[in-house]
C-alpha cells in the first residue's frame, strides 16, 4: 500500500522521473523556521546576544577553517576582538582565512604562539605579525594570493571556510548587509560577499543595526546565519593609511606625471578608455594628473576598477568617467559616493579578478598602474617582502590586474631610503615579468623588450627611454652593491600566483 502523507493523501513512491521523492510530513517538518501565525509572536530574528554564543551557535570546533574581510585595513576593530573570543573558548588548530592582514593584528602572533591559530591563508601581512612570521614563528607557512587568486581558491574549494566573520556597518535583523551606510561605513564590502557565498556559516557582527529591510543589500539574508551587536567593527578614518595615502613626495609626483604622459603617448588617452591605479602614493597621485589630461584631450574613460579613492569619484561626478567597479573603497569619499550615485557600483573580488571565469573586469583595462617594492631587470615585480627579506606588504591584485590590462606600468623611485627599487633579481617574485609592460621611475623610464611596439610609440611621442638594466647599474651607483638578504632553507611562506600554481616561496630570515 502507498503511503500517505500528513495531509491524508495517497503518495504512490516512488514516483517515475522523481524517484527520490519524499511525501509530505508537514509544513515545518523539515525546515528549522518555526510556526509564526500571530503578529503578536514578534518578527523573526537572527540577532544574538553575544559573539560567545554566535561561537557555540556556528558550530566551530578545534582544527577548522575561519576567515574575514580587510574593508577596514588598519581600522579593523574585528579580526581581534572575534579571535580573542575563540581563543577564550578553548579552540585550537584553527586555519585563518583573511582577505588581508595590517599591523592593527599584532595580537594574533600570542595566539599563533599559543597554537589557537594553526595556518593563515592572506593576501598581505603588515607590522609585528608579518615579522614574527618571517623570523619562524608558525610551524606551517603562510599561504599569500593575489585577490583574483583567493576567490578562486573561495569558489573552487582550495579555501573552505566553515565560518565567516564578517564586520559590516549596517544590517537589519535578518542578516541584509551593507557598507556605505552606518557611523562606522566603510563602502565596498567586495571581498566579503565571496566569503558569504561559500562559508558554511556566516555570522556578521555590526555597529549599525537597522530596521528591516535594509535594501539593497550587498550581502543577503539568505546567506547570513547569525548577527552579532558590536561596539565597533572598525574605525573607517583608518582606511586610508600607509598604502592608500595621497603622496606630497615631489618624487612621486614626478613619476605620476610622467605615468600620464607615457599613458598619453601610448594612445591610452582616449574616448571609451579604462584604467585602474593602485595602491601606493604615486600609484594614486596619477589620478589627478590624468584627470588634467582627460580634460584637455576631451577624453570620457568608459570605467575606472579596482580600489575607488575621493579622485575617481570626484572624476565619475565630473563625466569624465562613466562608472566606477568598486571592489575596495580606499577613504571615505567613496563610500559615501557608493550610497548615492547610481553609476558608482559595488562588485565582488570574484567579479573583478578571479581567472578562469566567464571574464573578471581587469580582463577589460585599458591601463593599471601599480606600485613595488622591487623590480628586477626580468621586469619580476615583488610587493610583498622588503630588501631584509620581512614580509610587509600584499600581492592584492597585483598580478590580477597585470595579467589583464593592455598596458601594464608599475611604478617606483629608484631608490628608497639607500635601498634600490630597480635590482638583477627581486627577493620575491609576485608578478611575472611577462606581464609587464613599463617601469617608470624618477630617473628613466623601461620599456619591457617585449613590447617593441609600445617603445616605438613612446618614441614618436618625445618621450625618452632607457634600458632596466642601466637602470640597475645607476641604483647600485647610488646605493652600492647590497649584499644578499640571509635567510635560511626554511620555507615560511608560499606565494601563489592567481592560477593557485607556486610563482615563489619565502624563506625564513636568519636572526
Amino acid at each position: 500500500m502507498a503511503p500517505m502523507n500528513s495531509v491524508n493523501r495517497e503518495i504512490p513512491l516512488p514516483l517515475r522521473g522523481l524517484e527520490g521523492a519524499q511525501p509530505f510530513g508537514g509544513a515545518w517538518a523539515r525546515h528549522a523556521a518555526q510556526p509564526r501565525k500571530l503578529l503578536s509572536a514578534g518578527r523573526p530574528t537572527k540577532v544574538l546576544g553575544s559573539l560567545e554564543e554566535a561561537i557555540r551557535k556556528s558550530g566551530l570546533e578545534s582544527g577548522m577553517t575561519i576567515s574575514f574581510h580587510h574593508h577596514f585595513r588598519e581600522g579593523d576593530q574585528v579580526v581581534n576582538l572575534v579571535m580573542e573570543a575563540i581563543a577564550q573558548a578553548g579552540l585550537r588548530d584553527l586555519t585563518l582565512a583573511a582577505s588581508s592582514l595590517t599591523s592593527i593584528h599584532a595580537p594574533l602572533v600570542e595566539l599563533c604562539r599559543k597554537g589557537v591559530i594553526k595556518r593563515i591563508f592572506t593576501s598581505g601581512l603588515r607590522g609585528e605579525l608579518a615579522e614574527a612570521i618571517s623570523h619562524g614563528l608558525m610551524d606551517l607557512p603562510v599561504v599569500i594570493h593575489s585577490h583574483g587568486g583567493r576567490a578562486r581558491a573561495l569558489l573552487e574549494g582550495g579555501i573552505e571556510p566553515d565560518v565567516a566573520f564578517l564586520g559590516v556597518p549596517s544590517c537589519d535583523c535578518y542578516g541584509n548587509a551593507r557598507g556605505w551606510t552606518g557611523r562606522s561605513a566603510c563602502g565596498s564590502l567586495g571581498y566579503a560577499m565571496v566569503d558569504a557565498r561559500v562559508a558554511r556559516t556566516v555570522v556578521l557582527l555590526t555597529d549599525g543595526l537597522e530596521e528591516y529591510p535594509a535594501a539593497p543589500a550587498s550581502i543577503s539574508q539568505v546567506l547570513v546565519d547569525w548577527i552579532v551587536p558590536v561596539d565597533s567593527v572598525g574605525d573607517p578614518k583608518r582606511i586610508s593609511m600607509g598604502a592608500t595615502r595621497m603622496t606630497r613626495d615631489p618624487r612621486e609626483l614626478l613619476i605620476a606625471r610622467r605615468v600620464v604622459d607615457a599613458m598619453d603617448a601610448a594612445g591610452v588617452i582616449r574616448d571609451g578608455f579604462s584604467f585602474q591605479m593602485g595602491s601606493g602614493g604615486a600609484s594614486l597621485a596619477a589620478v589627478s594628473f590624468l584627470r588634467q589630461r582627460m580634460m584637455e584631450r576631451k577624453a570620457r574613460a568608459s570605467f575606472a576598477l579596482g580600489g575607488i579613492t575621493s579622485q575617481t569619484v570626484r572624476m565619475l561626478e565630473e563625466g569624465l568617467v562613466g562608472a566606477l567597479f568598486d571592489v575596495q573603497s580606499f577613504d571615505m569619499e567613496a563610500a559615501r559616493s557608493l550610497g548615492v550615485n547610481a553609476n558608482h557600483f559595488e562588485v565582488d573580488a570574484s567579479f573583478y579578478a578571479t581567472p578562469d571565469t566567464g571574464g573578471p573586469a581587469v580582463n577589460l583595462l585599458d591601463a593599471v598602474i601599480l606600485s613595488a617594492l622591487e623590480i628586477d631587470t626580468d621586469f619580476n615585480v615583488n610587493v610583498i617582502t622588503g630588501s631584509d627579506g620581512v614580509i610587509r606588504g600584499a600581492s592584492g591584485g597585483h598580478c590580477d590586474t597585470a595579467a589583464g590590462s593592455a598596458l601594464t606600468i608599475v611604478v617606483a623611485p629608484l631608490v628608497r631610503a639607500r635601498t634600490a627599487s630597480i635590482v638583477p633579481r627581486v627577493d620575491t617574485v609576485v608578478t611575472p615579468g611577462e606581464t609587464v609592460d613599463l617601469i617608470v621611475t624618477d630617473r628613466g623610464t623601461a620599456v619591457n623588450p617585449r613590447r617593441a611596439d609600445l617603445k616605438d610609440a613612446l618614441a614618436q611621442g618625445g618621450i625618452p627611454t632607457v634600458e632596466i638594466e642601466d637602470l640597475a647599474a645607476l641604483a647600485e651607483g647610488i646605493t652600492g652593491k647590497p649584499q644578499p638578504v640571509e635567510h635560511t632553507e626554511r620555507v615560511v611562506g608560499i606565494v601563489e600566483y592567481r592560477d593557485g600554481t607556486v610563482i615563489d616561496v619565502i624563506r625564513q630570515v636568519k636572526d
